[in-house]
């Protein structure tokens, strides 16, 4: 870390060096640095500006001093500042350039439609009408028409023959227009063709009922962008500025040389004549290397100023004198500066140099520093296992750590979803536009990489509807990271204990989800090609999409059992409120286990009851103990949630009851199987019986109270503790011999 801050403070220090080097010796060196020529732009006594445009010849405000009356302006001073306009009319002149253009103001179309006295206001046809050397420029300026359900045209002249163009603009509410986009929602744009020198404006709007304006105007593009602002000023706004092409007369060049009736406009020797894109007529520019008015006699001057370095004098035109010391031209000192610059550039050159090596050691310490965490979270072991497999479209991939930096937006805090004691889940979006939640741990354990490539195996091998999808995961990062599907309608547990009940959650839903549930746990157990135990069902591990499919979560503590086992020797892991109480005690962990915790979340639906409550009497703080009690007083629809006592499902809820209450058997033996279970709540919403048989044993009182009575109830902790990969630093484990 120390040798990263020296490099880093090396590379600030080389950067002022650079930076001085530029200061002191380039300006020396860039002893020509180019400068407009000073040149007149109207005829001597002529006014040149009005206000802050520039009057340039052939325009002028005189007789004498506009090439003819088509380039008459007038500068109206009672302004403030002055506005100039062409000839004596109200067209507003706000730009002018010798290049063949200038900007005036447009007038705005506009039907309204007051809702209070229902009249409809119209500012239709506002006429546009150029003189013949005017054309409207068919690049830089568009048609467009703002509004719902709305029609504009414009029509007008081209050349000696009409023209008429328009567009349509559709929504359904104002909402509805895209920022930024003039595309035919809210507001559309059309193309003028060549040659325009007169348009009118037409508007046919039926959003009366919007109580908004429609609007239709010609105007520079690039000073209208779409907006909920830009409609908001439309309403006061009366002119928008447009582009205008202007040129001499109405031939050709060689045409206009040839005609000794009228008068030649490029007077300066060194300028030529050149044919306009659009319009008429003809246009004036000086040559290669000149600058100036090309239609003022000797405007266009060759060469250009440039500034002499320090010590040396002169006017620095080029065929001149240029810049001299001691009457020595500089030209004679040319082979210094070459070697000055020479030398500069070999320094900037090395700067480069050591700028490139420094960024490339820092990627280079950054891929081993990546490579470093991959090696050590596993990825030789999870990159073999994946590829062994058969691939396909749906295995998981391993992503990089930029990518997700890239689709977290450097996982800054606005992207979380999630948080708890095992990490931080946050919302991510890919490059391909895919939606992610992106699982990151808060710590690591070595101890626990094992369970991490677990749960990426384990659910690598899972392909069912109802289980959420894994992606993929990144090994690049001090703590390994897992990419899923992102689920946006939240847990289960939230429906059930923190939602408010602003939607529908009755008893039809909750057996569709039961249902759902225990038809995954049944493929995990009975049909995915190597038997999984999931080890943390609650809940809180069930996530629910936006249609309420059921995706259940979090594999970080389920194992793998050999076909030729039934059971397996672990570490207690879990959730308490859903442990198996014979797991518990007897570190034998079988598929019955998943069954007794999937009993206690039907109480949850059941019910609406947490687990474990604290905050409640002692002997209702156990869920499953609290609901086998009920049971046998015969008190059911007395704890039952109140959004499914009225519905009238009353046989269907003693039916899930009795089966919740065969779940939670004390003896793994005497609780029925996942498929069973699943069978059952399947025949339930169909409407039908797929039900199963048990036996009553005497013994499950007293088996109950000895695992399920004092030992929980005694935890001093709140609601409930998970235990395994969802936390990986604060968790709980009941060792045994030979427990793995």
């Amino acid at each position: 870390m120390e040798f990263f801050h020296m490099l880093q403070t090396k590379f600030l220090n080389l950067q002022a060096i650079l930076l001085i080097i530029f200061v002191i010796i380039m300006p020396p060196l860039i002893f020509c640095a180019s400068n407009l020529p000073n040149f007149p732009i109207a005829k001597p006594n002529c006014t040149d500006r009005c206000g802050d445009i520039s009057i340039p010849y052939p325009f002028g405000t005189t007789e004498n001093c506009y090439h003819n009356s088509s380039f008459w302006v007038t500068c109206n001073t009672t302004f403030n500042p002055p506005k100039l306009f062409l000839h004596n009319t109200s067209i507003d002149i706000t730009y002018t350039s010798l290049d063949g253009q200038f900007k005036i103001l447009s007038f705005i179309a506009r039907t309204c439609f007051d809702p209070v006295t229902n009249v409809i206001s119209s500012t239709n046809r506002p006429r546009l009408w150029l003189p013949t050397i005017y054309t409207f420029n068919n690049t830089a300026n568009r048609f467009i028409v703002v509004g719902c359900n709305s029609t504009g045209f414009i029509q007008g002249m081209q050349f000696s023959r009409n023209y008429t163009t328009g567009c349509i603009a559709m929504c359904y509410r104002n909402d509805d227009v895209a920022e930024e986009s003039c595309a035919g929602v809210g507001c559309c744009q059309s193309y003028i063709p060549e040659n325009v020198r007169t348009s009118n404006l037409i508007l046919q709007s039926s959003s009366s009922e919007y109580s908004e304006c429609t609007y239709g105007f010609l105007v520079e593009k690039s000073a209208f962008n779409l907006s909920l602002q830009t409609r908001t000023n439309l309403r006061n706004a009366k002119v928008l500025p447009m582009v205008v092409d202007w040129a001499i007369g109405n031939g050709t060049c060689e045409e206009a040389q040839n005609d000794t009736s009228t008068t030649y406009a490029c007077k300066s020797p060194h300028s030529e004549c050149y044919k306009p894109n659009n319009g008429y007529g003809y246009r004036c520019r000086c040559n290669q290397g000149y600058q100036g008015n090309p239609y003022l006699e000797d405007s266009c001057k060759g060469g250009f100023k440039c500034q002499c370095p320090i010590g040396y004098t002169g006017d620095g035109i080029k065929g001149s004198k240029g810049c001299t010391r001691g009457g020595e031209s500089i030209r004679r000192e040319s082979i210094v500066y070459k070697l000055a610059s020479g030398i500069v550039v070999a320094i900037i050159l090395v700067m480069l140099i050591i700028c490139w090596l420094y960024i490339e050691h820092k990627r280079r310490k950054s891929s081993k520093t990546k490579q470093k965490f991959f090696l050590q979270n596993g990825g030789i072991l999870l990159q073999e296992k994946l590829t062994s497999r058969e691939k396909s479209s749906d295995t998981a991939v391993i992503f990089s750590s930029s990518e997700l930096i890239m689709a977290t937006n450097n996982f800054h805090t606005s992207m979380i979803i999630g948080q708890g004691g095992y990490g931080v889940v946050y919302k991510g979006c890919l490059t391909d536009k895919r939606i992610v939640a992106i699982k990151k741990s808060k710590e690591v354990d070595p101890n626990q990489i094992d369970q991490f490539i677990n749960e990426v195996i384990v659910l690598s091998q899972i392909n069912h509807r109802n289980v959420v999808k894994l992606l993929g995961c990144c090994l690049e990062t001090q703590a390994p990271l897992l990419v899923y599907e992102f689920i946006s309608n939240g847990t289960l547990f939230e429906y059930i204990h923190s939602m408010p009940r602003t939607h529908s959650f009755d008893w039809k839903m909750r057996l569709k989800i039961a249902t759902e549930t225990a038809g995954v746990l049944s493929y995990l157990h009975s049909a995915a090609s190597t038997p999984i135990i999931h080890r943390d069902v609650k809940s809180a591990n069930i996530l629910l999409d936006h249609t309420f499919t059921v995706k259940v979560a979090d594999f970080g503590a389920s194992r793998l059992v050999p076909i030729d086992q039934t059971q397996l020797s672990t570490m207690v892991q879990g959730t308490f409120g859903y442990l198996d109480p014979e797991y518990m005690q007897t570190n034998q962990l079988t598929e019955k286990s998943d069954v007794y915790s999937f009993g206690v979340v039907l109480v949850e639906l059941l019910t609406g009851r947490k687990a474990l409550s604290y905050d409640k009497p002692e002997e209702e703080r156990n869920l499953a103990n609290f609901f086998l009690s009920i049971l046998k007083q015969e008190l059911l629809f007395r704890v039952l949630d109140d959004d499914i006592v009225w519905g009238g499902n009353r046989e269907q809820i003693v039916e899930v009851a009795r089966l919740a209450k065969g779940c939670l058997n004390v003896r793994g033996e005497d609780r029925p199987t996942m498929k069973e279970v699943a069978m059952e709540l399947e025949g339930l919403r169909l409407g039908g019986k797929h039900s199963w048989e048990q036996t009553e044993h005497n013994e499950e009182k007293i088996e109950m109270e000895s695992l399920l009575g004092e030992g929980v109830n005694g935890l001093d902790t709140s609601d409930y503790v998970s235990i395994g990969y969802d936390s990986l630093k604060n968790h709980v484990i009941f060792p045994t011999s030979g427990a793995r």
